[in-house]
């Protein structure tokens, strides 16, 4: 008998997951051997665990999880203040009362696939190698166990919906999930149908699109630099007409219903990513003169080095269009509107795990993959060290463990998650991870921490934040140091400061020992999305 054989034994209805995984990747005839061997010893010590854990997933003392995404919400929320007026977050901000709130809580990348990578891989992007959105996580990381499927060969039944990993084509393969809710675009004319490898290119804006009305978006001309998504407008349509909320409908029907063994639910809410589309009620809270803008310093870029202002020039043009049109207000008004939406969905999750008597014996898990910027720094999106794209609204309840009420203060992130959740719900260790479990801060919130948290923007640029200071180093070797006691804008540049060697000293040692090589890019590989089949091109001379 096989160790596959043996191991299907154990878990039946991931046969076909396992086929499917080995027929992702397409090697050289070495490379496949070495990759084989590892998948059987891999599969072998499987069995062990699957037997020494049959009893406590019998016995239904292992805890289901809830595990919520919500894409590119920075702290605007009620909970953390972020934002200078009002946001109308009632559903995030119970949510967060019912456990432990997160209030330094940083992303592990500020993109999209790096920083989703590397919460479900747990591993930081100078380990994997994936810094940015250009390369599928998989064909670089092809012996990675994720946190998916940590979770499937301990018996739980793993769906997910909406967007979890990346949302273009390439980044969710099917062998993570026993069951997933495709994720619905509100704005489907420029993504990429069933079938296809890449998003679609070009414009194609159906009769009233662009809703915000902007001419260099409707033409398709930059800036934006991706004029595809740059809109933002009410819809005249229900909450579970809209994308998330088809993705939120299925999730409510799962948590009501009863199941035979723990599960693993991961919902992603795409909203308030762009296009800030979301119905119209939610743009009723916030009428664009009411809106509070973020404070921005005139020469804020000054003290900062040529390669922190070149990220912040990477999209600082788009927040200058919007001023220079007289929309920075309507944009920012979009962006609030689609955060409320977003939080109606998060009510509508939370109500159904009550409903359906679940959440007594569930982990709930709320967290957003980066931050956003709206003209701080003038800079307009993600993608850069600084606090706005960093902080994230991090939530974990956990019954029997978390109290209600807890805040805590400590550096943490995101890469922390796939470790607290084994820890949570009694499953064999993952040696290999980067994070640090967070179950003693869940304990005790105001517990020790010395690590603080890692924040990487491609490689060999690093930002280290810890309770009191962010710490930058790009790869040119240039540095920035900001003091949130007294300055929490992030407008003073301390780097130079002889009064603060030590502190950057102390900061600098908990940089990565190395950084992974570029993971390679998408053009490296010939993609199947019919059979999610990656082939290796032949390098041209």
């Amino acid at each position: 008998m096989t160790a596959a054989t043996h191991y299907c034994q154990h878990c039946p209805d991931l046969i076909s997951v396992y086929q499917r995984r080995l027929a992702v990747l397409v090697f050289k005839p070495c490379e496949r051997l070495r990759f084989l061997l590892g998948v059987s010893l891999f599969f072998g010590s499987l069995c062990v665990s699957q037997a020494l854990s049959a009893q406590n997933i019998a016995d239904g003392t292992r805890p289901n999880v809830l595990f919520i995404a919500v894409d590119d919400l920075n702290d605007w929320v009620g909970c953390l203040g972020g934002y200078g007026g009002t946001v109308h977050t009632p559903n995030i901000d119970r949510l967060a009362a019912r456990g432990v709130l997160f209030t330094n809580a940083h992303c592990a990348a500020p993109v999209c696939n790096a920083s989703r990578t590397a919460v479900m891989t747990g591993l930081r992007p100078s380990t994997s190698g994936i810094y940015a959105n250009g390369s599928w996580w998989r064909p670089a990381l092809p012996r990675v166990v994720t946190l998916p499927q940590w979770f499937a060969r301990e018996r739980y039944r793993v769906v997910g919906g909406g967007k979890v990993y990346h949302h273009t084509p390439g980044f969710n393969p099917p062998d993570q999930w026993h069951h997933y809710f495709d994720q619905v675009f509100d704005d489907p004319w420029h993504r990429a149908k069933p079938g296809q490898a890449l998003p679609v290119r070009g414009l194609n804006w159906p009769q009233g699109f662009p809703l915000n009305r902007l001419e260099n978006v409707r033409r398709g001309v930059r800036p934006p630099l991706n004029p595809r998504e740059f809109d933002w407008g009410a819809m005249d349509r229900d909450d579970l007409k809209m994308g998330d909320g088809r993705m939120v409908a299925w999730a409510e029907k799962f948590l009501r219903k009863k199941h035979d063994r723990p599960f693993f639910l991961a919902a992603g809410i795409f909203r308030p990513h762009l296009p800030w589309y979301a119905p119209k009620k939610y743009f009723a809270m916030y009428p664009p003169e009411k809106v509070v803008l973020p404070k921005v310093k005139d020469n804020d870029l000054d003290d900062v080095p040529p390669a922190g202002r070149k990220m912040a020039n990477a999209r600082g043009d788009e927040w200058r269009l919007l001023k220079q049109k007289r929309r920075w207000r309507e944009a920012t008004a979009a962006y609030l509107a689609s955060i409320s939406f977003a939080d109606a969905l998060v009510g509508r999750l939370i109500a159904a795990l009550d409903d359906g008597g679940h959440a007594e014996n569930t982990v709930v898990v709320l967290w957003s993959d980066h931050g956003w910027h709206l003209g701080e720094k003038h800079h307009w999106h993600k993608q850069t060290l600084w606090e706005e794209a960093t902080r994230v609204p991090l939530v974990v309840i956990a019954p029997g463990v978390t109290k209600p009420g807890g805040h805590c203060p400590r550096p943490v992130s995101l890469i922390d998650l796939y470790p607290t959740l084994i820890e949570l719900c009694g499953l064999k260790p993952n040696e290999r991870l980067d994070g640090q479990s967070l179950v003693p801060l869940l304990k005790r919130p105001t517990a020790t921490r010395e690590q603080p948290a890692l924040t990487t923007r491609g490689r060999g640029n690093h930002a280290i934040r810890s309770e009191r200071y962010r710490y930058i180093r790009y790869a040119d070797g240039s540095e920035e140091l900001y003091d949130h006691r007294t300055d929490p804008n992030e407008w003073t540049n301390l780097a130079e400061s002889a009064d603060h060697a030590e502190a950057k000293k102390a900061l600098a040692r908990w940089l990565p020992k190395r950084d992974a090589v570029n993971a390679l890019p998408k053009s490296a590989f010939r993609f199947d999305p019919r059979t999610y089949r990656w082939t290796r091109k032949k390098p041209t001379r």
